[in-house]
């Protein structure tokens, strides 16, 4: 199934789809919503993450103070949504939010909780190359802990470029190549404290900021910050920091037309 589903929308010579990791996460996808699941540890990390994308983003496009709204106005896209951790907080503060993921069933997940919820996200079952063909724009592209599943890094960092407007933001989350991230990410987080399932990452795909600037500096993108993100063992909890050696959050924008 899963790999007809594949080529019956994605038939690209060349496509950031992985079948390992698409059958990986199709294996779990009822856990995204649960908080002492599988992903238990992404729920926490997630805390953190939209804590700090509520900071930037007002700040960045310098939105009115709305305590209710604070993303009135902006278009976000969430490229490997998943079951919509982020997606839906996004879009409950007022963004709209489109949420795209190669893994069907977290789409059909992901359309369920909004019920639950009574945000408004557009989910769609399709790759960031597929969604750049169709010249849509977003004033944010987040792509959270995505680019070390893919199976082409640089098709992938460019359909995300591509989808990012004059003036908007490429919000990237992923891990760095370092022996730190080997020690902490994997043999801690998935052998020791069990925090994620055993495999969930490849420390061979991992990526380092340098790496990321490379990349995305031929498509128009200047890098506009970037912090870490560090993992408290005692209390199960992240925060920001300026240690990027394992998880980190680096943001890139494209200078408006008027600049």
């Amino acid at each position: 199934m899963l790999r007809k589903d594949i080529l019956k929308s994605f038939s690209l010579d060349r496509s950031t789809a992985s079948e390992e990791e698409i059958a990986s996460f199709t294996r779990l996808a009822q856990e995204w919503w649960r908080p002492d699941g599988a992903f238990k540890v992404v729920h926490r990390f997630n805390e953190a993450r939209l804590d700090y994308l509520m900071a930037l983003l007002p700040k960045a496009f310098q939105l009115p103070d709305n305590t209710n709204r604070p993303l009135d106005g902006l278009r976000i896209v969430d490229v490997g949504c998943g079951a919509g951790l982020a997606a839906e907080p996004l879009a409950l503060a007022g963004a709209r939010v489109v949420g795209i993921d190669p893994v069907e069933r977290n789409i059909e997940i992901a359309r369920h909780h909004l019920a639950e919820s009574g945000a408004r996200v557009d989910y769609r079952h399709m790759l960031p190359e597929d969604l750049a063909r169709t010249g849509e724009t977003f004033d944010v592209v987040l792509s959270l802990e995505v680019v070390e599943h893919v199976a082409d890094v640089p098709l992938f960092l460019a359909s995300c470029a591509q989808l990012v407007a004059p003036g908007g933001l490429l919000v990237l989350a992923t891990l760095n190549r370092t022996l730190r991230s080997f020690v902490f990410a994997i043999v801690g987080a998935e052998y020791v404290l069990r925090l994620l399932p055993r495999g969930t990452h490849d420390w061979r795909k991992f990526i380092s900021p340098m790496e990321l600037l490379r990349q995305l500096e031929p498509h128009g993108l200047q890098e506009y910050e970037r912090t870490g993100m560090t993992f408290n063992p005692l209390r199960r909890t992240f925060r920001c920091t300026r240690d990027v050696s394992v998880n980190y959050v680096q943001v890139f924008r494209r200078p408006s037309m008027d600049a």
